[in-house]
C-alpha cells in the first residue's frame, strides 16, 4: 500500500483508551514479569526473557505513548510466533512514565532493581528520554530511544541506541522545504525542554544557512491553559511562516488558541512531526495544515501494517508505533546474536546488527555514536480530519 493510501485513512485522533497501565502501575506484553531469582540471571528466568519499556500512557503524550505500547506488543508476538529469543518466551514490561522525568526514573529503578531487564526502550520526549538513558548508561543497561529528537540524545552513552533520527536531520528537511517553497522569513515556537530548543537551534541554523531568517524564537512552558501572549509575539518580524511543535494535548491548546486569535488564518503554520500536532487538536483549527513527519513505513513494513489493521480494526493512530516494533525486534535479533543477556553483549550485538538492518520503518543504520544515521520523512497536509501527502 503506498504512503497516499495509508494516510487517506489516518484520523487525526483523540485520546486513545489506554488499554494496557495507569499511571504508576506496570504491564506486560508477551507474559507474566518475573520477579528476579536469587543468584541468577533475572532477565532470562525460567522460560521467559524480560525486556523493559518506559512509555507515556497518561499525560500529554498519551495518545503517542499508547502506539508506542502497541508496536511493542506486535512486536513480542511476532518473535513468540517464530520461536521466541534463546529458546524463550519474550515478555516486555511495560511502565508508564506520566510523560515526567520522575516517574520515568522510578519506573527505570524498578525495572533495572526488581525486574532485572537488560534493555529498557523509551521514552517519547526528549527531555524525559535523556534523564532516562543516563541513568541506564550508568547502571550499565542498554537504552533504546524509540522517540525522541534532541540532538543531545546522542551523547547519552555508549549504550544508548536509537531507531528514530534525530533533530538535526528533521530541522533540515524542514528547512530545506519551506526555502525551497518560497518562505524566507519563519517565526518558531516549541517547548522550552531539550526537545524544543534542540529544534529552535537545529532549524534556525538550517534555514538562515540557506539565506532564511528566524524572526522570532518562542519557547513556551509547558502545562499552561493560555498561550496567547506567546502567541502574539510571533506576530513579530512579519513572517511568511510560523514553524510549531507541540506535544499532542499542549498543541490542542496552541493551535486551538492560535485560531481563535486568527493566527493560523493571516500567516501558514507548518509542524514539525504533524501527527503528533494534530492527534488531540480541534479538527478546525488545524485544517489545511502542512507539516514534515517520519515516514514510519519502509519498503519491508507492510506486513507489520496488516498485523496492526488486524488487531486494533484501524489505520495507524501516529507515526511512532513503527520505531518502538523495531526496537524490540532489534533488541531480540541482538540477544539471539549474542547469545546472551548480559547488556555488554547485546550493546556489541547491536552495533553488528545496526550496520544494516531492514526494519518496518525502512533501513536503519548505526553512525558512531549508535543514532540512526538515515531518517525518511515526508510532507503531509491536514484536510477533512486526515493527513493526506502534499502536493
Amino acid at each position: 500500500m503506498n504512503l497516499r493510501t495509508r494516510l487517506s485513512t489516518l484520523a487525526a485522533v483523540t485520546t486513545l483508551a489506554l488499554l494496557s497501565a495507569c499511571s504508576g502501575q506496570s504491564a506486560t506484553v508477551g507474559g507474566s514479569a518475573k520477579e528476579p531469582a536469587s543468584g541468577g540471571n533475572a532477565a532470562a528466568s525460567g522460560d521467559t526473557i524480560n525486556l523493559g519499556a518506559v512509555i507515556p500512557l497518561t499525560g500529554a503524550s498519551a495518545t503517542i505513548g499508547e502506539d508506542q505500547r502497541r508496536g511493542i506488543e506486535l512486536a513480542v508476538e511476532k518473535i513468540n510466533a517464530n520461536g521466541g529469543v534463546l529458546g524463550k518466551k519474550i515478555n516486555v514490561i511495560v511502565e508508564d512514565s506520566g510523560g515526567t522525568a520522575a516517574s520515568a526514573l522510578d519506573a527505570a529503578r524498578k525495572l533495572t532493581s526488581a525486574n532485572k531487564v537488560p534493555v529498557v526502550i523509551g521514552e517519547y520526549s526528549s527531555g524525559v528520554t535523556i534523564p532516562l538513558g543516563q541513568f541506564l548508561q550508568q547502571q550499565g543497561l542498554v537504552h533504546m530511544n524509540v522517540g525522541s529528537s534532541s540532538p543531545d540524545v546522542a551523547k547519552i552513552g555508549s549504550l544508548s541506541f536509537s531507531t528514530i533520527g534525530l533533530d538535526t536531520i528533521a530541522s533540515k528537511f524542514t528547512a530545506e522545504y519551506l526555502h525551497r517553497n518560497g518562505y524566507r522569513k519563519a517565526a518558531l515556537i516549541a517547548p522550552n525542554n531539550a526537545y524544543g530548543s534542540g529544534v529552535a537551534d537545529t532549524f534556525k541554523a538550517a534555514f538562515e544557512g540557506l539565506g532564511g531568517q528566524v524572526t522570532n524564537t518562542v519557547l513556551y512552558t509547558e502545562g499552561q491553559t493560555d498561550y496567547r501572549a506567546e502567541l502574539q509575539r510571533l506576530r513579530g518580524g512579519s513572517p511568511d511562516v510560523i514553524v510549531y511543535s507541540a506535544y499532542g494535548q499542549e498543541s490542542k491548546v496552541l493551535t486551538s488558541q492560535a485560531f481563535e486569535l486568527g493566527l493560523s488564518k493571516a500567516v501558514p503554520w507548518f509542524a514539525i512531526y504533524l501527527s503528533m500536532c494534530t492527534a488531540d487538536a480541534d479538527p478546525r483549527a488545524v485544517e489545511g495544515q502542512l507539516g514534515m513527519d517520519v515516514n514510519y513505513i519502509g519498503p519491508d513494513g507492510k506486513s507489520y501494517e496488516d498485523a496492526y489493521k488486524a488487531k486494533y480494526n484501524q489505520a495507524f493512530a501516529t507515526t511512532f508505533s513503527g520505531y518502538a516494533y523495531d526496537a524490540v525486534m532489534m533488541a531480540a535479533a541482538a540477544i539471539e546474536k549474542a547469545q546472551s543477556t548480559e547488556p555488554q553483549q547485546i550493546a556489541a550485538a547491536l552495533k553488528e546488527i545496526g550496520k544494516n538492518y531492514s526494519g518496518v520503518t525502512g533501513q536503519i543504520a548505526f553512525d558512531a555514536q549508535n543514532q540512526r544515521s538515515d531518517q525518511p520523512y515526508a510532507v503531509l497536509k491536514y484536510t477533512g480530519g486526515k493527513l493526506e501527502p502534499a502536493n
